[in-house]
């Protein structure tokens, strides 16, 4: 029940019915939502001595629990009211409210002891209302709690004298406090006054000539004790409208003794907890309920030791299932199947089993010896394995399929006959890998990436096999052929030979035929151009003569000349100096 939440009111948590104790399913639910711990406060004592209204307080309210305002009891069974703390965070105040004790109407107190010892069992303080003061006849009204040890068992098999004296059977009961209402005396010892707590302490006191035995059983089996006096709340007439009337209209110590009462069990009521240590939540209050009162039903004492033992069985169960759940659940969380290495599932299954193993402490209780611990760690091995075989299978199914759609083309062109040639086997081995690397290049593949392509390629050694054989014989006949082909290809070679050697012989015939024509043709020319040369060299030595001649007939006629120009010169001379008077004639 988370804090800020309560119930509007009580439900009936063990129904009485004839004499018949009954678990209410309705309270049992309301007890699984409680996850908080539980401050268990149960009230008993004779009916109409106002028990209701303390608890109606205790749960804040005014009304509630069902007061009554005649002389016959309203609470039949045990009541249940389940509260918010006021002072204690992340806690739950759970107030049982029990049908009065000695009620005439029931004509046997058979039922009111098992009511007595049920409040005992359940509580972590236990409250005895009473009326006007500790006395004698009071303590003879407590009977209830000498029966005790013979309502209740703390062990399977103690003997009697352990029951008795043992200071274990006296840890497991609750918390005292004694309520004492419409309380008229004054509060002193031999004109000294007291307190309420030392007023109950000498109550309790062993006295000669009286029966010992309530206040014995009290001092052993409750050792923390609590005493309030409560003043009558209101005039008589007004008591039967307690719970519509206010503080002002209520006495003023009676509401001061109710407020110092309300405060202690908010301050100082402990959570209800088990023999060993652990804490009581709801749902493990609603097992003591259902074990206690099934006790009770089948005739059985209850015993606290197999209550305990078998509440631990159940919750340590469950503790381990829900360990297991969360190792699962984070496991699926964390785990992305497959992953490349084991190692990665390792260290992830390391932290998830930390976890869980920390959640089954936390949830877990009284594991002797570790049983339950020791069964979660074997169980989660267990799931570890089956995450292991999870990521092989997933290792398997992904490597499957990614090598059925890489090597497909493959597999399509051996269908095809593709490879069905001389050579095909060698083309076939290059592609197929080809595709291995393109395989093992493909991400996420998983632990099981070489047995899936191991297998896969075994499965294919058959067309392999198959492929190969074609191959060589294929080979051998294209050898054969290829060999007829080489014997053709030579022959022919030889025969294109000997065609070309002839056209070579031919040729050459024709080429010496056609170089005597043109050695003939070049000498017929030679003496051509001999010729020619010659009667060109006879035309040049002729023309040469007559040039000489031509030259030495020029050269005569220019001698002549000059020999001329040279006499007319002379004779100009000479009639030049003629002319001026010379006489000499230059000749």
């Amino acid at each position: 029940m988370a804090s800020g939440l309560s119930m509007r009111a009580p439900v009936c948590l063990i129904e009485n019915s004839n004499g018949q104790f009954m678990v209410k399913q309705e309270a049992l639910q309301v007890l699984t939502t409680v996850t908080q711990p539980v401050v268990v406060v149960a009230i008993v004592g004779l009916y109409r001595t106002g028990k209701s209204y303390l608890m109606n307080k205790l749960a804040g309210q005014k009304t509630g629990f069902s007061l009554g305002s005649t002389v016959q009891s309203h609470t039949k069974g045990i009541w249940m009211w389940c509260v918010p703390h006021p002072k204690k965070p992340n806690h739950t105040l759970i107030l049982l409210d029990t049908e009065g004790l000695g009620d005439v109407e029931k004509g046997d107190n058979k039922n009111d002891t098992w009511i007595f010892a049920l409040a005992v069992l359940l509580s972590s303080t236990f409250v005895y209302n009473s009326m006007r003061t500790i006395n004698q006849q009071a303590m003879d009204q407590l009977h209830y709690v000498t029966e005790l040890t013979d309502k209740i068992k703390a062990k399977s098999s103690p003997s009697t004298e352990q029951i008795n004296d043992s200071m274990e059977f006296a840890s497991l009961f609750p918390d005292f406090v004694w309520t004492v209402r419409d309380f008229f005396l004054d509060l002193e010892i031999d004109g000294q006054p007291i307190t309420s707590d030392q007023y109950l302490d000498n109550a309790l006191k062993l006295k000669k000539g009286t029966s010992e035995e309530a206040r014995l059983c009290i001092q052993k089996f409750f050792l923390n004790r609590k005493c309030f006096v409560f003043a009558p709340p209101a005039p008589t007439k007004k008591l039967k409208h307690l719970e519509k009337l206010h503080d002002d209209e209520l006495d003023v110590d009676f509401v001061e003794s109710t407020k110092n009462f309300c405060n202690y069990i908010f301050s100082d009521a402990k959570a209800k907890a088990l023999p060993g240590g652990g804490v009581v939540n709801g749902p493990r209050l609603g097992h003591l309920v259902l074990t206690y009162t099934e006790a009770i039903t089948n005739g059985d004492i209850p015993c606290m030791e197999n209550t305990v033992l078998a509440l631990a069985e159940l919750e340590n169960s469950a503790a381990v299932q829900r360990a297991i759940t969360l190792y699962e659940e984070m496991m699926r969380k964390e785990v992305h199947l497959p992953t490349e290495t084991i190692q990665e599932l390792l260290d992830i299954n390391v932290i998830c089993k930390k976890e869980a193993i920390q959640v089954f402490i936390k949830d877990s209780f009284k594991d002797v010896n570790q049983k339950f611990q020791k069964s979660l760690e074997t169980e989660l091995e267990a799931k570890l394995e089956d995450f292991c075989k999870q990521n092989e299978r997933k290792s398997l199914e992904r490597c499957r399929a990614l090598l059925q759609d890489i090597f497909s083309p493959l597999e399509e062109s051996v269908k095809q006959n593709t490879f069905h040639k001389p050579g095909g086997y060698g083309i076939f081995l290059q592609k197929k890998q080809e595709l291995i690397e393109k395989y093992n290049q493909q991400p996420k593949k998983g632990i099981q990436a070489g047995k899936a392509l191991e297998e896969y390629l075994k499965s294919k050694e058959t067309v392999a096999a198959a492929i190969n054989q074609a191959d060589q014989t294929l080979t051998a006949k294209e050898k054969e052929i290829k060999e007829q082909q080489r014997k053709a290809e030579a022959a022919a070679a030889a025969a294109r030979e000997m065609e070309i050697l002839q056209k070579r012989q031919e040729q050459m015939k024709l080429e010496n035929e056609m170089r005597q024509q043109e050695h003939l043709r070049q000498m017929a020319a030679q003496r051509e151009a001999e010729r020619r040369r010659v009667l060109k060299e006879q035309e040049r030595e002729q023309a040469r003569r007559l040039q000489e001649q031509a030259r030495l007939l020029q050269e005569q006629q220019m001698r002549e000349i000059a020999e001329q120009q040279r006499q007319i010169q002379n004779l100009q001379a000479q009639v030049h100096n003629y002319e001026s008077g010379t006489d000499c004639i230059i000749l």
